[in-house]
């Protein structure tokens, strides 16, 4: 069963209390969006001078984990096929608050830093991620077996 598989927290109010956990351990900046085009969700804020970043990919609503049963595989009616979509939005904000409090809370305890915990969240001035921009270049090095120059050549 997946965390908070059968919550019935929505995702507004766990988007909330992710800006008051990130309040309460000195975030100074907040910004929750929803991009239904391209079903993805973001939570960025500001903390210790970074800029950090949460994108969180949103399933899509005509997929058959909702449009049909998960046991039978049967068409499900069109609100039932609306509230297993919402539960499963709703279990993702709830996974994404857990995560969020367990890396802060890692943080000010000392089992963990800041950089350790956030680092692939990390904005970098080109609006990427350092996970965004780091992974294509992980899997290249990988694949040819030759590390990334540290520097671009001249």
């Amino acid at each position: 069963m997946k965390y908070a598989e059968r919550t019935t927290v929505d995702s507004d109010r766990s988007i909330a209390e992710i800006r008051k956990i990130l309040t309460r351990y000195g975030a100074n900046k907040f910004l929750s969006a929803h991009d239904l085009d391209t079903l993805q969700a973001t939570i960025a804020f500001e903390m210790r001078g970074r800029r950090i970043k949460f994108v969180i990919p949103l399933p899509d609503p005509s997929s058959h984990d909702f449009t049909h049963t998960p046991s039978t595989r049967k068409p499900r009616t069109a609100t039932a096929a609306q509230e297993a979509y919402e539960q499963a939005i709703r279990q993702r904000f709830r996974a994404l608050a857990l995560l969020v409090k367990a890396k802060l809370e890692a943080i000010d305890a000392g089992i963990s830093t800041f950089e350790s915990e956030l680092l692939n969240k990390t904005l970098l001035p080109n609006g990427m991620t350092v996970e965004e921009w780091a992974e294509p270049q992980i899997q290249q090095a990988y694949l040819d077996g030759k590390m990334p120059p540290l520097l671009p050549s001249a």
